[in-house]
């Protein structure tokens, strides 16, 4: 049967939203331990703590609903995760390596943030407002996630490109150019 309710695409998306929640509970350890950056690889951990939270607002949110508390498989979460677990396995080394690993979890963190700003909006329409309090500190945290990797990754990405160049700099036997042949 079609759902024609506002509320039940809300209980819908929390669903998506709790799996993708757990998924990221599994995801995050493999993460951390593909970050080089110690400061990268707490910030991860930190974040592993928040998102075992934010399922657990999810329930309490579940249980103010009378729903049973249940996960709707999240195509969307198993495909950023997939993405970044391809990137992590590739060779890339050192801050290369730790910049992948932020490239990838400001994927995760967008793509909650745009499911979480939707549920808030869902939830204050409804008159849910616990929930959406719960919700707004769920946002919140996550914005904030995303602005510390933003930042981490400036340094991180700086130390990247000024790796990548001293590997990459030219002797005075193999020059940066080869000049085009006369032929071609």
């Amino acid at each position: 049967m079609a759902g024609n309710s506002l509320k039940e695409l809300y209980v819908d998306e929390l669903r998506d939203l709790y799996d993708a929640e757990n998924q990221l509970v599994k995801a995050l350890p493999k993460m951390a331990k593909a970050a080089e950056s110690d400061e990268l690889r707490s910030g991860i951990e930190e974040h592993l703590e928040q998102t075992r939270e934010h399922a657990k607002r999810i329930e309490q949110i579940f249980d103010a609903l009378g729903e049973a508390v249940k996960g709707k498989k999240c195509k969307g979460m198993q495909g950023i995760i997939s993405e970044g677990t391809a990137m992590m396995r590739e060779d890339w080394e050192g801050a290369v390596s730790d910049s992948a690993v932020i490239s990838s979890a400001r994927r995760v963190e967008h793509y909650e943030i745009a499911s979480y700003t939707a549920v808030h909006e869902f939830a204050k329409i409804l008159g849910e407002n616990e929930a959406a309090s719960l919700i707004s500190q769920t946002l919140d945290e996550e914005k904030e996630t995303d602005r510390k990797l933003a930042q981490l990754g400036q340094g991180i990405n700086r130390e990247a490109v000024e790796t990548s160049e001293e590997e990459e700099e030219p002797t005075e036997a193999a020059p940066k150019h080869r000049a085009k042949s006369a032929g071609g």
